[in-house]
């Protein structure tokens, strides 16, 4: 359905029309034309004693899910937004072009907490703040922790999100590698927290060191992972991780790379892992790793 569509649905629920909709067109990808039901938020194709007819004809399918975008980054919003309508300019954009749940593993603020189908946007499932060491990451991006810290941080963005927390677990050093930001028992230990918060934690990794700890620290999912190696993903099959690779920013990474400030040989590891991304990606499906599709950018410009 279309975006429009859908806001129309969700106002009429508002409205107090009956919370039972119809919905009648082709439903793809099997091309059949039949009915769907919408009951208490969930698909059905079985027929209740009564319904209210929003959609009669066209083309239905399931909603698309970004699981991986930063709302507050690169938004449509006009300049001098403040963040809290920079996050719902860009779930307005997303629901515009078919998405009905947006995954935000970290941003800048907190502004995306709270967005969904009550104002007529995506359900949207936020990790509060980025958490990285002082210093590091993109300037003005992250809430800056020290090792010391970052457990205690961690259970507070989870916390404050009900959901998520994220670390940025590596990022170019001073001596032109790429380095992990906190050591694996610190992680560890912020994964316990969050966990016993009822909460999940995500970690962006990029090289095979950072997975590696990544994993044996228990993290939820891992973002990006272009160092994933053979043996991460058994790893990451047998105890559940999810990885969430952002194929589409792809094309733009050699050029990204090239601003990071590494030396030639970390740069070549880099773009060989980059080229080697898409294949990992296939063997952790065929693995039975729980792969989810994640954009990391809005508008082309990368979160």
């Amino acid at each position: 359905m279309e975006g429009q569509r859908t806001i129309t649905i969700v106002e009429r629920r508002r409205e107090g029309a009956s919370a039972i909709l119809h919905l009648r067109g082709v439903v793809l990808p099997e091309g059949v034309r039949r009915g769907v039901f919408v009951v208490d938020g969930r698909i059905t194709f079985r027929a209740p004693s009564e319904a209210s007819t929003v959609v009669d004809g066209g083309y239905l399918l399931p909603g698309l899910v970004d699981a991986h975008a930063h709302l507050g980054l690169a938004s449509p919003a006009a300049p001098g937004a403040g963040p809290a309508e920079r996050a719902r300019e860009s779930a307005r954009a997303q629901l515009e072009a078919g998405v009905l749940v947006i995954r935000e593993p970290g941003g800048p603020n907190r502004s995306s907490a709270g967005i969904g189908p009550h104002e007529g946007l995506p359900r949207t499932f936020t990790g509060g703040r980025f958490l990285a060491p002082p210093g590091t990451y993109f300037a003005g991006l992250a809430r800056e922790v020290t090792e010391a810290e970052l457990p205690d941080a961690a259970e507070e963005e989870a916390r404050a999100s009900g959901a998520w927390a994220k670390v940025i677990g590596d990022w170019p050093g001073a001596d032109g590698t790429m380095r992990l930001n906190y050591r694996p028992e610190i992680l560890a230990e912020a994964v316990r927290r969050v966990h016993a918060a009822g909460a999940r934690m995500a970690v962006h990794a990029i090289t095979a060191a950072t997975v590696e700890a990544a994993i044996e620290a228990g993290f939820d999912s891992i973002e990006h992972g272009e160092g994933l190696q053979e043996d991460h993903i058994a790893a990451m099959a047998a105890r559940g991780i999810a990885l969430v690779p952002t194929l589409t920013i792809l094309p733009m990474l050699p050029d990204f790379i090239a601003g990071l400030g590494l030396g030639r040989t970390a740069t070549q590891a880099m773009l060989a892992a980059v080229r080697r991304h898409p294949e990992m990606t296939r063997k952790a499906v065929e693995a039975g790793v729980l792969v989810l599709a994640g954009t990391d950018q809005v508008w082309g410009r990368t979160g």
